[in-house]
């Protein structure tokens, strides 16, 4: 008699097994629904194009060793719960800042380079703290105030470099000061460093027809290794827990705010250590506007690669970056092939990078209200069975 009883209790408990492997699949699928649309987009647009296939491969190579390292920045803090940090471009002000340094001091090459990493340190932990001070004031808002925050320090920025250079702080070089004496020059030149560089860290390997940076690609490995270790320690792990809960993480013993600044105080000293590969990459230096698109550019690339605001991946950045930059590769020619205007390729990369973040913001907002619903649904079925 027992174990008829309980049969009919294991052919009842089958179909909730069926809804969750479907909700599963669900789930999937719409995570990687972004990915999906833009790969095929890409596909669209590398047909309509019809571009080299050495000339693609080519781009997409150097657009990946230029931005990597900047998606890759972005990581840490959608783990520690603070969303997407568009306050990185405050990082690429720190890096910018210590590049205007070097060069004015003259010293190029490999010690150019590594003597503006380390002079970027720190400023940028100390701009990192006090915009962790700022977001931890502002839990739950802290993408819109790490935007508003990228505004005001770029209007200090060019305070500082337009109109301080030259009266309060002295600075005598022709090569970077305006004529009139005050403020720096819109543009500066880093070709010859630039060279310097390519002969010794950022050096390419030539394999046929295509030139890998190897060198700067093992910069963008070290870094994924170190985002994969650091969140399986202990601090990663609390600022996971924190991410997930910070009510919870809070009543375990975890310091919420002093985790969440450490979050964006490391994400900044990536920032702007990718800004630096960034320039070095470009070989020219735009003093005021190089650093305004970084953030939104790096953060449209990691939500194309499936991310959302409240978790991000090495793959998503991965991802993200060859889709996001196939399309800037492509996009232009392929306004010109179908349309004649090629001027809409250009429109379509700045609808691109505000579009993208609109939709996964959406994207995301849907998913949090379905997933809300689902387990509601949950909830509501095991309390009937358990009447």
């Amino acid at each position: 008699m027992a174990d008829a009883k309980v049969a009919p209790k294991n052919l009842m408990k089958k179909p909730p097994v069926k809804q969750d492997n479907k909700s599963n699949v669900d789930r999937i699928l719409s995570e990687l629904s972004v990915p999906l649309f833009f790969a095929l987009l890409c596909l669209a647009g590398i047909i309509a194009a019809q571009l080299n296939p050495r000339f693609l491969v080519n781009e997409i190579i150097t657009r990946l060793a230029r931005n990597l390292f900047l998606v890759l920045s972005l990581i840490i803090p959608v783990i520690a719960g603070l969303g997407l940090n568009f306050g990185i471009v405050i990082g690429a002000m720190s890096g910018q800042a210590a590049l205007i340094i070097v060069t004015h001091l003259g010293i190029g090459g490999l010690p150019g380079f590594l003597l503006a990493a380390l002079i970027s340190v720190p400023f940028s932990v100390f701009l990192g703290w006090l915009t962790g001070l700022v977001l931890n004031r502002a839990k739950g808002r802290e993408m819109v105030t790490g935007y508003i925050l990228g505004f005001f320090a770029n209007g200090v920025y060019q305070l500082f470099f337009l109109v301080l250079v030259g009266t309060l702080i002295p600075m005598n070089n022709p090569k970077m000061m305006l004529p009139s004496g005050i403020g720096l020059r819109n543009t500066m030149d880093l070709i010859a460093v630039n060279r310097a560089l390519d002969r010794a860290l950022f050096s390419s390997l030539r394999l046929g027809s295509f030139q890998i940076p190897w060198a700067t690609f093992l910069v963008i490995g070290a870094l994924c290794l170190f985002t994969s270790y650091f969140t399986k320690t202990k601090l990663g792990q609390q600022m996971r827990a924190v991410g997930q809960d910070m009510h919870i993480a809070e009543v375990s013993g975890i310091n919420v705010n002093r985790t969440r600044l450490i979050a964006i105080i490391i994400s900044t000293v990536l920032g702007a250590w990718g800004q630096l590969i960034y320039l070095q990459n470009l070989g020219t230096f735009n003093t005021y506007n190089s650093h305004e698109q970084v953030g939104m550019f790096s953060i449209a690339a990691l939500l194309i690669g499936g991310a959302s605001i409240s978790k991000a991946t090495i793959w998503n950045a991965i991802i993200g970056v060859l889709l996001f930059h196939t399309l800037f590769v492509v996009s232009p020619l392929a306004g010109q092939r179908i349309l004649g205007i090629p001027q809409v390729g250009e429109y379509f990369r700045s609808f691109l990078a505000y579009g993208v973040i609109a939709v996964a913001l959406a994207l995301h907002a849907w998913q949090s209200k379905k997933q809300a619903q689902h387990q509601a649904e949950e909830q509501s079925a095991q309390q009937a069975q358990e009447d």
